[in-house]
């Protein structure tokens, strides 16, 4: 009888923990249409197969009348469990717990399962929901937010780290998210700032609300903060699944293997036809990318900024694949400091994790502007072209139209260890576009001749038939091959296959000094 006792108290702690801040405030955050850390934790994972860890903790501060303010497990749900069957590690905020607020022991239970997670080599997921830090805490709350960002870098490029924002997310509570490798918020309800819209008022005069100050569709469009933008709480969970599904568990594993049914020989005739007979026509990339990938999935990431780049996951023949692409419907698919910045920490990602990259490649080079120079596009350019030489793992590159100046180089050219180089027919490469170029090498001629407008257009299509192709690039060997587009699924795939032993490494150095 004495067991059952203990046994029956143990169901009641259980029980008791459950309830995290207690029914009412579980029924407040239902009231706001979110769902409590333990059911984000459940719809995240694969049924049934969550365990928790630290469910008995307390805080143990007594400051402020705390002592009589103890909840099972704190304000942080913490624990184990599988995506797909495979070993993911998790920590959720529990809002209906000093409001998430992050506190000693809050940052314990973290630390100890971001080092599990290391040391088992498993992704780690954190679902924020929190006010911020602990102030009843004072600094010990400051010194518990600082073990976890050291962990989030010192676990950088070793397992992915993936950050769902479920709720506010502010001051110093910002820097782990953004020490992950990818952010989704929640439209409405995520909301990401160092300063709150008050203190801003209060400094500057400025006056905006939460949601334009640091909502989801601001982080996502302007900021590039964002990775991902969810219209509810369980459609960001299931993201993250999707997303984890790309993922090896760690920096020593491939990412899965997954046979789509889809015929890796599968040719495209559609592809021969979509760019335009005129140089200058935009069209859309992303209708090249759904045609060429597995059954059309393509997972898009940071979809609203830099637009005029394209990044995300896709599969060819089952393998995992990252894909860069410029966008020719969006400002010509130019390369400007954002789609810089974006595509460059994109490729770090892929690279520190096993993921072969895909290029496709239609740029007329990078934007000009005095805008853009004073911002430094000199130096975020150079973090693509970093990212780019620093990469080891399978590089293929499709050039589908434009590819001149020092984007081609840039773009996974032959030169920084570009491994599969193809062009399609209608590939331009060239130092610059034939109107400029004929520009400069003509302007003599062009301005001593009886018709100056007709010898331009002239030396325009001369220039053309010589240098617009493909084929000057093909004959040096710095492309490959020109193959038909109907033909570049299956050409991606045989390369990927031909790849996957690739062995490649950087010279020994403790870092490199990527251009910040």
């Amino acid at each position: 009888m004495a067991t059952n006792a203990k046994i029956e108290l143990l169901r009641k702690l259980k029980a008791q923990a459950q309830l995290g801040g207690g029914q009412e405030r579980i029924d407040a955050q239902h009231a706001k249409g979110k769902l409590t850390a333990r059911e984000r934790i459940q719809a995240l994972l694969d049924k049934g197969s969550f365990r928790e860890i630290d469910m008995f903790v307390t805080h143990r501060t007594t400051d402020f009348n705390m002592a009589d303010k103890k909840f099972l497990s704190d304000s942080v749900v913490t624990g184990y469990g599988t995506i797909d069957g495979r070993l993911v590690y998790v920590f959720s905020q529990d809002f209906t717990v000093f409001g998430g607020s992050l506190g000693e022991v809050h940052s314990e239970k973290i630390c100890k399962i971001m080092d599990m997670a290391v040391q088992n080599g498993a992704p780690l997921i954190g679902i924020n929901d929190s006010g911020g830090a602990r102030i009843q805490e004072g600094v010990v709350s400051l010194g518990g937010y600082a073990d976890i960002f050291l962990r989030n870098t010192l676990a950088s490029g070793v397992i992915p780290q993936i950050s769902a924002i479920m709720g506010p997310c502010a001051g110093g509570a910002v820097y782990s998210p953004a020490l992950t490798d990818f952010i989704i918020m929640v439209k409405k309800s995520s909301h990401m700032f160092i300063t709150g819209p008050d203190v801003i008022k209060a400094v500057t005069r400025e006056e905006v609300s939460f949601e334009d100050l640091g909502g989801a569709d601001t982080h996502s469009s302007k900021s590039g903060v964002c990775h991902l933008v969810a219209d509810d709480g369980e459609e960001a969970l299931e993201m993250v699944r999707t997303m984890v599904s790309y993922m090896p568990s760690n920096n020593m594993e491939d990412p899965p293997f997954v046979d789509s049914g889809d015929d890796p020989c599968r040719q495209e005739d559609r592809l021969n036809e979509i760019i335009p007979d005129d140089p200058g026509k935009p069209y859309d990339m992303k209708e090249v990318i759904h045609l060429i990938v597995d059954n059309g999935d393509f997972f898009e990431i940071q979809e609203n900024y830099a637009r005029n780049i394209i990044i995300g996951f896709a599969r060819f023949g089952g393998f995992s694949v990252g894909i860069v692409a410029n966008q020719p419907a969006i400002l010509a698919g130019v390369l400007d400091i954002n789609a810089s910045v974006k595509s460059a920490r994109f490729v770090r990602f892929c690279d520190a994790f096993n993921i072969p990259l895909l290029i496709l490649q239609d740029v007329p080079g990078f934007l000009p502007g005095v805008d853009q120079e004073h911002n430094g596009i000199i130096i975020h350019g150079a973090k693509l072209l970093y990212s780019l030489c620093e990469a080891t793992v399978p590089k293929i590159t499709v050039i589908t139209r434009k590819s001149y100046g020092g984007a081609y180089c840039v773009l996974n050219s032959k030169h920084i260890r570009g491994d599969a180089n193809f062009a399609w027919p209608s590939a331009e490469i060239a130092v610059m576009g034939p109107e400029g170029a004929v520009n400069i090498i003509f302007r003599k001629e062009i301005g001593e001749a009886e018709d100056g407008a007709a010898k331009r257009v002239e030396l325009i299509q001369l220039y053309k038939d010589k240098f617009a192709n493909p084929y000057c690039a093909a004959a040096r060997g710095y492309i490959d091959d020109v193959i038909e587009p109907s033909e570049t699924r299956s050409r991606i795939i045989d390369c990927l296959k031909m790849l996957q032993n690739k062995r490649a490494s950087n010279p020994p150095k403790k870092h490199g000094n990527i251009p910040l």
